[in-house]
């Protein structure tokens, strides 16, 4: 007769065998455990893969704009294209320093010290009507606060309210050294806004530069204006119907102003990215095989032990 014992081990160890081979599935449960570990692991790595590849496209189709400034003491003249009408110049100086000497005979001719010129050319809108420029050359020293100072004079209009209208373009040397002036003109009237200055005020323009790189490399170049007005006191003796018309160019800053469009999608920092991802996934994958055959070779020990074990009791 068996021992308490040794009947006691012997059920605990018939119990165990009983409930193993009742249970073939757990082999398979310990492995979809494990395959649900490895799941745990490639699911958020997928996901991170759609999202870098989805936010790689969103910074294509939507750049960053950079902007850069740089500092000149000289700026290329800029040419300053004015369209009088009935009004003619009467004085054209350069000053220094944003000081400009008392008016010595307003409204009479004057001294016309910057460098002109005189062209007509088809509007570029209308091919047909002819259009008359006064072209001037504009300041280049702003460490000097170098400025032009124009005086216009009208002796009768029939319109309303009198102004003059001028545009600015870039370069005029540009302009002197072009063999078609008159085309010239035309693409400068197309590219570049107009403004006006009224009679009867001094305005003071202060110009900055402002240029845009393009996609395909090309270059735009855009004028931004300060517009300061001041009333003129006319002191001339006899009451007088004509108008007069003041009018200052000058350098806001010795600031040009880059504008450009930067990708910040870096395809290698992505290609990086996802070669750490797919990494990460075989790394899982391997970690999953082999905690497969892990659970599959202890299993079989076990059970190998267990059977061991019932075969000595027997």
């Amino acid at each position: 007769m068996l021992r308490p014992e040794v009947s006691a081990s012997y059920q605990e160890l018939s119990e165990d065998v009983e409930r193993v081979s009742e249970n073939p599935t757990d082999e398979r449960e310990g492995e979809m455990e494990v395959h649900e570990d490895a799941s745990s692991v490639i699911l958020p790595a997928v996901f991170l893969v759609y999202q870098t590849i989805s936010d790689f496209r969103e910074k294509l189709k939507h750049p960053v704009m950079s902007v850069s400034y740089k500092e000149v003491s000289l700026y290329d003249a800029p040419g300053i294209a004015f369209y009088p009408g009935k009004a003619r110049l009467l004085s054209c100086k350069h000053h220094y320093y944003d000081h400009i000497p008392p008016l010595r005979n307003p409204g009479q001719p004057g001294d016309i010290e910057c460098t002109t010129r005189r062209i007509n050319y088809t509007d570029p809108f209308t091919n047909q009507t002819m259009k008359y420029a006064l072209v001037v050359q504009g300041p280049r020293d702003v460490k000097k606060k170098e400025l032009v100072f124009l005086q216009f004079y009208l002796n009768e209009t029939d319109q309303d309210f009198s102004a003059i209208d001028y545009l600015l373009f870039s370069s005029f040397q540009e302009f002197i050294n072009s063999p078609e002036k008159a085309e010239f003109m035309k693409d400068c009237e197309s590219s570049y806004s107009s403004w006006k200055f009224s009679g009867g005020f001094r305005t003071w323009v202060k110009m900055s530069l402002v240029k845009t790189k393009e996609e395909d490399g090309s270059e735009t170049v855009e004028f931004k204006q300060e517009t300061s007005v001041v009333n003129y006191i006319d002191q001339r003796t006899q009451p007088r119907s004509d108008q007069l018309f003041f009018v200052v160019f000058e350098w806001k800053d010795p600031f040009i102003q880059t504008v450009q469009d930067i990708i910040t999608a870096n395809p290698w920092n992505m290609i990086a990215l996802l070669c750490g991802i797919f990494l990460a996934l075989f790394k899982a994958a391997d970690f999953a095989k082999l905690s497969v055959k892990w659970m599959i070779k202890i299993r079989k020990r076990h059970l190998k032990r267990r059977s061991q074990v019932m075969n000595h009791i027997n």
